[in-house]
C-alpha cells in the first residue's frame, strides 16, 4: 500500500532527486547568509560595540525593549480574546439552522477576511480619531486592536465551521436521535470536538496576530519593532536592534507554540476519565439513562 492518500511513497530515485535539490538548498542559503553577513560588516554593523548596549546599559532593555514588549503582548492578548469570542460567535452563525443568521454570519465573515489587516487599522485609526471614540493615546492601540480582532476573528469563524464540518455526521445523527437538539448537538458534541481538533490551526492564527500587531507601527502604534527603530537610531546600531527584536519575536512564538502543545495533551489527556473509560461511555446531557437488563437466572444446574 502506499505510504499517504494523496502521494505515493517515493521511489530510490525520487529520494536522491529530493537529497539533492535539498543539499542544492542549503548551499543557495548558505551563500546567502555569508553574502548578507559580509555587507553587514562591510557596513560595520556587527562589532562588539554595536552588541555592548544591550550587555551594559539597562536604559536599552528598561526606556525601550521592555516596553516595545510589552506593548507588542498587551495589543496580542486583548486582539486573541476579542477574535476568539468574535470567531465564535459567527462560526457558530454560520453553522445555525436559521437562514437569516446564517446569511448575516457569512457576510461578515467573508466581508472582513477579504479586507487586508493595515487597511482596517488605517480606517479604525481614523475614525476613532476623528469622532474622539478613545483618548488620544489609546487611538492606536484601539485601531491595532480592530484590526486584528476582525480580521483574524473572521479567520477563526472559518475554522470552527470547517471543524464542526469535519467531524463524522454520525456523531451529529447520534445526538438527534436520543433526543437532543441541532443546537444541543452542537453546543454539547460537535463544537468541543472541533475546537480540540482545530487547536493547532488556531494557535497558528494566534501567532499571527502576535506577529502582524508589528503592523500598528504605521498608525504610530508604540510596540516591539518601533522601539527596536528607535533604539537604533539612539545608539547608532540598527541592524543589531533589529536582530535582538527578531530574536524576541522568535522566542515568544515559540513559547505560544509550546503552550499550545501542552494544551493540547491536557486536552487529549481529558479524553478519558479517571478510571481509564472513554468519554464516549458517559451519557450525553439530556439523554435518558440507560438502564441495565437483571441477569437471567442460569440453567446450566438444572
Amino acid at each position: 500500500m502506499s505510504a499517504s492518500v494523496l502521494f505515493d511513497a517515493p521511489g530510490p530515485k525520487a529520494r536522491r532527486r529530493h537529497a539533492i535539490l535539498a543539499a542544492v538548498g542549503v548551499v543557495v542559503a548558505l551563500a546567502v547568509l555569508y553574502v548578507v553577513v559580509r555587507k553587514m560588516q562591510t557596513a560595520n554593523q556587527l562589532q562588539g560595540f554595536m552588541w555592548e548596549p544591550f550587555l551594559t546599559d539597562r536604559s536599552v532593555w528598561r526606556d525601550y525593549l521592555l516596553p516595545g514588549l510589552w506593548g507588542t503582548i498587551k495589543a496580542a492578548l486583548i486582539s486573541i480574546t476579542l477574535a476568539g469570542i468574535f470567531g465564535l460567535i459567527f462560526g457558530v452563525g454560520r453553522l445555525s439552522t436559521i437562514a437569516p443568521i446564517r446569511w448575516i454570519s457569512s457576510v461578515v465573515v467573508e466581508f472582513f477576511r477579504a479586507v487586508p489587516v493595515l487597511i482596517m487599522m488605517i480606517f479604525a485609526f481614523g475614525v476613532y480619531t476623528r469622532n474622539g471614540v478613545f483618548a488620544s493615546d489609546i487611538n492606536p492601540l484601539a485601531a491595532v486592536v480592530t484590526g486584528l480582532t476582525l480580521y483574524n476573528g473572521a479567520v477563526i469563524a472559518e475554522l470552527v465551521r470547517s471543524g464542526v464540518h469535519s467531524l463524522p455526521k454520525g456523531q451529529g445523527e447520534a445526538g438527534l436521535s436520543v433526543g437532543l437538539t441541532s443546537g444541543q448537538v452542537l453546543r454539547s458534541i460537535q463544537l468541543p470536538q472541533a475546537l480540540t481538533a482545530m487547536l493547532p490551526a488556531l494557535i497558528g492564527q494566534f501567532v499571527t496576530v502576535l506577529k502582524d500587531s508589528a503592523l500598528g507601527t504605521a498608525i504610530t502604534y508604540t510596540e516591539l519593532l518601533t522601539w527596536s527603530k528607535t533604539l537604533g537610531s539612539a545608539f547608532s546600531n540598527t541592524v543589531p536592534a533589529y536582530i535582538v527584536a527578531a530574536i524576541l519575536f522568535i522566542t515568544m512564538n515559540y513559547l505560544l507554540s509550546r503552550l499550545a502543545v501542552t494544551v493540547e495533551k491536557r486536552l487529549n489527556r481529558r479524553g478519558k476519565t479517571a478510571g481509564g473509560a472513554h468519554l464516549d461511555a458517559v451519557p450525553l446531557p439530556g439523554a435518558p439513562p440507560v438502564m441495565e437488563a437483571a441477569a437471567e437466572p442460569s440453567t446450566t444446574g438444572r
